[in-house]
């Protein structure tokens, strides 16, 4: 799938913007202006099951003419499970690996990374395969490597200062749920949980909801994600127990694209634009 607002010309990017998505199902892109928060071209590629992350992230390099362009900064988002957050001033960065396979099981052959979110007062730290990292690394020599799950959190900081209440925002995958909880502006809880159904969404969301003491009536739930039909299903049943249910869009400046293609757009590309 992809979308264009006009015909993307490769021999004039030095003042664009790359964003590149990698997670298991697929990897994306996303070409924007510097300055400005409008997308003129994103594009979803499936990644081939059969083979590695990094065998996947070698041939979308080199079979997609856009990423051989030059730009003026290339983004490279990771959506992982293996994360965890830490509070900024308890940071340090010669601890981030002691720190990180603290709270996750050790895996071989992975680099552990880190983004500093000033906004949200927390450090998030994040592992990508080596090699995976290699080839990128060697392919933009300048690119900053964020987990989906930062600029969420900044993004989602921000929104949650404004309203000053009690919020839990889940952003639904195929294969997993990332959720953010939040109290007054500030971070109570972040994570991702491995579900495919919404069945275990429902489990998990309202678990959550139990032991985080939201109230019923007033505090508010925030969905994004998936296909509409998938997220009213969730919706339809999440509203027997839960009264302010919201979706949440921010749309980065695509709003003259049409809604079935602007809603494809991952959420957490939309959230790395906002608060670039």
């Amino acid at each position: 799938m992809n979308t264009t607002k006009k015909d993307t010309d490769l021999t004039h990017t030095e003042q664009n913007m790359l964003s590149i998505r990698l997670s298991p199902d697929g990897f994306s892109f996303a070409v924007h202006p510097a300055e400005g928060k409008s997308i003129t071209l994103f594009r979803h590629t499936p990644a081939n099951a059969q083979r590695s992350m990094a065998a996947n992230v070698k041939s979308f390099l080199t079979q997609t003419p856009e990423l051989n362009a030059g730009y003026r900064q290339t983004n490279i988002l990771i959506h992982t499970l293996r994360y965890t957050t830490v509070p900024l001033e308890l940071f340090e960065d010669e601890q981030m690996e002691t720190v990180f396979y603290q709270n996750l099981p050790m895996q071989n052959n992975e680099i552990v990374l880190c983004n500093i979110l000033g906004n949200s007062n927390v450090v998030v730290l994040f592992s990508i395969d080596k090699l995976t990292h290699v080839f990128l690394s060697e392919h933009f020599p300048h690119a900053r490597f964020f987990a989906t799950v930062s600029p969420q959190l900044e993004y989602l900081t921000m929104l949650s200062k404004q309203k000053g209440e009690r919020e839990t925002y889940a952003n639904l995958h195929a294969g997993n749920m990332e959720v953010f909880c939040f109290e007054h502006g500030k971070l109570q809880l972040s994570n991702t949980y491995p579900v495919n159904n919404n069945e275990d969404r429902s489990y998990y969301l309202l678990n959550l909801w139990k032991q985080l003491g939201y109230d019923v009536e007033q505090d508010e739930l925030y969905l994004t994600g998936l296909s509409k039909e998938e997220r009213n299903g969730l919706i339809g049943f999440l509203r027997q127990f839960i009264r302010k249910i919201f979706i949440i869009n921010p749309r980065t400046g695509t709003s003259d694209a049409p809604e079935s293609i602007t809603e494809n757009i991952p959420f957490d590309i939309q959230s790395l634009l906002i608060c670039e």
